[in-house]
Protein backbone atom coordinates (compact mmCIF):
# COMPACT_ATOMS: atom_id res chain seq x y z
CA UNK A 1 0.00 0.00 0.00
CA UNK A 2 1.71 3.17 -1.18
CA UNK A 3 1.11 6.53 0.42
CA UNK A 4 1.77 10.05 -0.79
CA UNK A 5 0.89 13.56 0.28
CA UNK A 6 -1.71 15.43 -1.68
CA UNK A 7 -3.77 18.61 -1.34
CA UNK A 8 -7.49 18.34 -0.68
CA UNK A 9 -10.51 20.19 0.66
CA UNK A 10 -12.75 18.83 3.41
CA UNK A 11 -16.28 18.83 2.02
CA UNK A 12 -18.19 16.89 4.68
CA UNK A 13 -17.86 15.71 8.28
CA UNK A 14 -20.14 12.93 9.50
CA UNK A 15 -20.42 10.33 12.27
CA UNK A 16 -18.12 7.82 10.55
CA UNK A 17 -15.36 10.26 9.54
CA UNK A 18 -15.13 12.85 6.80
CA UNK A 19 -14.98 13.23 3.03
CA UNK A 20 -12.18 15.05 1.23
CA UNK A 21 -12.07 16.15 -2.41
CA UNK A 22 -8.48 15.66 -3.53
CA UNK A 23 -6.86 18.07 -5.98
CA UNK A 24 -7.13 15.47 -8.76
CA UNK A 25 -10.94 15.39 -8.31
CA UNK A 26 -11.24 12.07 -6.48
CA UNK A 27 -13.16 11.73 -3.22
CA UNK A 28 -11.29 10.23 -0.28
CA UNK A 29 -12.57 8.93 3.04
CA UNK A 30 -11.15 10.08 6.37
CA UNK A 31 -11.30 7.45 9.14
CA UNK A 32 -13.20 8.35 12.32
CA UNK A 33 -10.03 7.87 14.42
CA UNK A 34 -8.12 10.55 12.49
CA UNK A 35 -11.14 12.86 12.64
CA UNK A 36 -11.35 12.40 16.43
CA UNK A 37 -7.61 13.12 16.86
CA UNK A 38 -7.70 16.27 14.74
CA UNK A 39 -11.30 17.42 15.10
CA UNK A 40 -10.47 21.13 15.46
CA UNK A 41 -8.29 21.14 12.32
CA UNK A 42 -10.99 19.35 10.31
CA UNK A 43 -13.65 21.79 11.55
CA UNK A 44 -11.48 24.78 10.54
CA UNK A 45 -10.71 23.21 7.15
CA UNK A 46 -14.41 22.61 6.49
CA UNK A 47 -15.42 26.13 7.54
CA UNK A 48 -12.70 27.86 5.51
CA UNK A 49 -12.80 25.55 2.48
CA UNK A 50 -9.04 25.97 2.20
CA UNK A 51 -6.90 23.15 0.82
CA UNK A 52 -5.02 21.10 3.40
CA UNK A 53 -2.22 18.55 3.08
CA UNK A 54 -3.31 14.90 3.39
CA UNK A 55 -1.51 11.58 3.39
CA UNK A 56 -3.40 9.48 0.83
CA UNK A 57 -3.25 5.68 0.92
CA UNK A 58 -5.27 2.90 -0.66
CA UNK A 59 -6.13 2.15 -4.25
CA UNK A 60 -7.22 4.59 -6.95
CA UNK A 61 -10.93 3.82 -6.56
CA UNK A 62 -11.16 4.01 -2.75
CA UNK A 63 -8.49 6.32 -1.37
CA UNK A 64 -8.10 6.90 2.36
CA UNK A 65 -6.91 10.32 3.55
CA UNK A 66 -5.46 11.47 6.86
CA UNK A 67 -4.20 14.92 7.74
CA UNK A 68 -0.48 15.23 7.18
CA UNK A 69 1.54 16.55 10.10
CA UNK A 70 1.58 20.33 9.77
CA UNK A 71 4.60 22.46 10.48
CA UNK A 72 2.92 25.60 9.23
CA UNK A 73 -0.11 26.84 11.17
CA UNK A 74 -1.66 30.03 9.81
CA UNK A 75 -3.35 30.92 13.11
CA UNK A 76 -0.09 30.60 15.02
CA UNK A 77 1.73 32.64 12.37
CA UNK A 78 -0.89 35.38 12.74
CA UNK A 79 -0.50 35.40 16.53
CA UNK A 80 3.30 35.63 16.20
CA UNK A 81 3.00 38.49 13.71
CA UNK A 82 0.65 40.35 16.05
CA UNK A 83 3.03 39.82 18.97
CA UNK A 84 6.05 41.05 16.98
CA UNK A 85 4.18 44.17 15.86
CA UNK A 86 3.23 44.81 19.47
CA UNK A 87 6.83 44.44 20.67
CA UNK A 88 8.14 46.88 18.06
CA UNK A 89 6.72 49.62 20.26
CA UNK A 90 9.12 48.51 23.02
CA UNK A 91 12.19 49.38 20.92
CA UNK A 92 13.95 52.64 21.63
CA UNK A 93 13.64 54.81 18.51
CA UNK A 94 17.13 56.32 18.86
CA UNK A 95 18.97 53.00 19.45
CA UNK A 96 19.79 50.06 17.21
CA UNK A 97 17.21 47.26 17.27
CA UNK A 98 17.69 44.68 20.04
CA UNK A 99 18.56 41.85 17.66
CA UNK A 100 21.38 43.95 16.15
CA UNK A 101 22.70 44.94 19.56
CA UNK A 102 22.72 41.29 20.59
CA UNK A 103 24.49 40.22 17.39
CA UNK A 104 27.17 42.94 17.75
CA UNK A 105 27.81 41.96 21.37
CA UNK A 106 28.27 38.31 20.38
CA UNK A 107 30.52 39.30 17.48
CA UNK A 108 32.75 41.35 19.80
CA UNK A 109 32.98 38.48 22.30
CA UNK A 110 33.93 36.06 19.51
CA UNK A 111 36.66 38.42 18.28
CA UNK A 112 38.00 38.81 21.83
CA UNK A 113 38.01 35.03 22.30
CA UNK A 114 39.89 34.52 19.02
CA UNK A 115 42.46 37.17 19.91
CA UNK A 116 43.14 35.53 23.31
CA UNK A 117 43.27 31.98 22.01
CA UNK A 118 44.90 32.36 18.62
CA UNK A 119 47.87 29.98 18.01
CA UNK A 120 50.32 32.84 17.13
CA UNK A 121 50.00 34.65 20.47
Amino acid sequence: MNSRTQQGVVINIHALGAVVRLDDGRLATVPAADLARNRDRYDRALARRKPAEFIVTGDERHPLAMLAPQIHDADLEEQITHYLKMTQEWEKPDAAPAHERHFLRKKRRAALFESRHSPDS
